[in-house]
């Protein structure tokens, strides 16, 4: 299935303006007047689905510990904003729910990556997919991506009408990327675009899917990659790129 995306998706949310992957996070990328924000999916121990992106409590929390040692009940308690700023104080671990609520309610697109911790691949991405089935039926304005190819192969049996893209880390490129481009029947490769070289750019762009790059924070870096053939971004600071770049359609 074919996507269109826009030039710049809020990376977890907001990440420079607010808390990521929360729904104050969500709230100010639609106030900035973004159309797409980029949110990641782990479980909890007892599988309530959330916004969350390490395997690890400390970043950006006020606990420690593994994410998928502790139930929602407990998750739910910890401050996740403080570490961001004190006006953030009293930020809560957002459930899936909570999220799907906020981004129909802003009127969001969203890419949900399913980030599972280590072992729980398959797991996470079930459980994610069946509860997005329940909620979300605009397939123009969602997609499903991961780094996991396991968690891609959930969500192409499960919801094999939402368009699927697979993270790709610039030290990991597969060599049977055009395999998976068929097999997972993608609709767009994500890219480091820090890291990745020409040639893995011209790769890409050749298997003829929409090309985007994480995380680009820099105009002058855009300008770059967009003169590669990117078209779009997931950025932490919008004001950033807004300015510095492009509008090619």
């Amino acid at each position: 299935m074919s996507i269109k995306l826009p030039q710049i998706i809020g990376h977890r949310g907001c990440a420079a303006y607010a808390p990521e992957n929360t729904i104050t996070g969500i709230h100010t990328a639609a106030d900035m007047g973004l159309e797409w924000v980029e949110l990641d999916i782990k479980l909890s121990k007892d599988q309530v689905p959330i916004l969350f992106h390490d395997s690890t409590l400390e970043r950006t929390t006020d606990a420690s510990g593994n994410v998928a040692d502790f139930n929602y009940s407990e998750l739910r308690n910890y401050d996740a904003g403080l570490w961001f700023g004190e006006s953030f104080f009293d930020t809560r671990i957002a459930s899936l729910e909570q999220a799907i609520d906020a981004l129909i309610e802003r009127e969001l697109g969203v890419n949900f990556e399913i980030k599972p911790c280590e072992g729980r691949e398959v797991e996470t991405a079930e459980v994610a997919l069946d509860m997005l089935s329940q909620y979300w039926d605009d397939h123009k304005r969602i997609l499903i991506s991961s780094f996991s190819i396991p968690a891609l192969e959930v969500a192409a049996d499960m919801a094999q009408d939402w368009p699927r893209g697979l993270c790709l880390g610039s030290e990991d490129w597969p060599d049977n990327l055009e395999e998976l481009v068929k097999s997972l029947e993608l609709s767009s490769l994500h890219i480091d675009g820090n890291h990745c070289t020409q040639e893995q750019i011209e790769a890409a762009l050749n298997l003829g899917l929409p090309l985007a790059a994480f995380t680009i924070n820099d105009a002058d870096k855009a300008r770059q990659l967009q003169s590669l053939g990117i078209r779009s971004f997931f950025c932490d600071d919008p004001d950033a790129l807004e300015d510095g770049i492009f509008m090619v359609h």
